[in-house]
This record gives structure tokens, sequence and C-alpha cells, in this order.
């Protein structure tokens, strides 16, 4: 009951107020299934791409943080093939950061962050990270590329 309450509050504050460059609803009239689009930030590889994500609320939830998965296909360190998402944030403790203060806007909004500052350092992709650190340019262009490709409407 506290996790329907608490999503149903959230998402009508996502409706109302949401972060800039996000949108979150329901799918399928489903509240532990969400979707969302992040917008590629401005003066980044991914600005203009519309980028789709998978929400799946746990039970457990807001004790459990939800999982978050990239649909659409992007070019980064911190986001595999599966479009799983290496972010503290994601991940209870002792590896992670997840606390119950926090929710899916916050969420989403460390997401977007994300994209704009990836963190080498902590890879998933550990090719786009070395490419990242070493050949910038050639990160660019391909993160580019696939934004074009995969992420443009």
């Amino acid at each position: 009951m506290q996790r329907a309450s608490r999503l149903k509050r959230e998402l009508s504050l996502l409706t109302a107020e949401p972060p800039p460059g996000i949108t979150c609803w329901q799918n399928e009239n489903r509240l532990d299934n969400l979707r969302a689009q992040i917008l590629g930030g401005a003066d980044t590889p991914y600005e203009k791409g519309i980028f789709n994500l998978e929400i799946v609320v746990p039970e457990r939830y807001p004790f459990e943080p939800p999982k978050i998965r990239f649909l659409t296909p992007i070019y980064h360190p911190n986001i595999d093939s599966a479009g799983r998402i290496c972010l503290d944030v994601l991940k209870l403790p002792p590896k992670g950061a997840w606390r119950p203060a926090l929710n899916i806007s916050t969420l989403l909004t460390s997401i977007q962050l994300l994209m704009a500052e990836p963190n080498p350092d902590d890879p998933l992709m550990a090719d786009i990270s070395s490419e990242y650190k070493y050949n910038k340019q050639l990160f660019l262009l391909n993160a580019k590329e696939w934004t074009e490709k995969y992420a443009s409407q």
C-alpha cells in the first residue's frame, strides 16, 4: 500500500513539475512499470536525442531502488548494450547509495547528469571508457553518431 500511494504522488509531481528534459508516465496502467524519456543535454554528444527508459518498481520500493534501463541504444561508458546503468544511486548500500528519501525524479535527474558527465573510472563498457579517456574526439564522434542513428525522432 505504501508503495502505491508513494508512486501515485511521485507520478503526479513528475507530471505537474517534471525536471527539465525529463518525462515519466505509467506503462499500460501498471504502477510498477513506468516509462521515461530523457532529452540529450545541450553541448553533449546526445544533444537533440530522445532516450527512452524503462523503470520497474520493486515490491519493496522505496526501501529498494527501482530498476532502470535504457531502451534506446546509447554510446556511453557507464551504460551497457542491454541498457543497464552503472550509477551508485541505483544500487543498495554498501556498494550503492540508494536511500528511501530518493525518488524517481531524483534518479532520472542523476541519469541525465551521468549522460552529460560520464564516469570513466567506474565503467560498464571498458572499451568505450578508454576511448573516452584517451581519444575523446573519437568518443564524441561515435556517441553523436549513435544518437543520430538511434535517438532521433
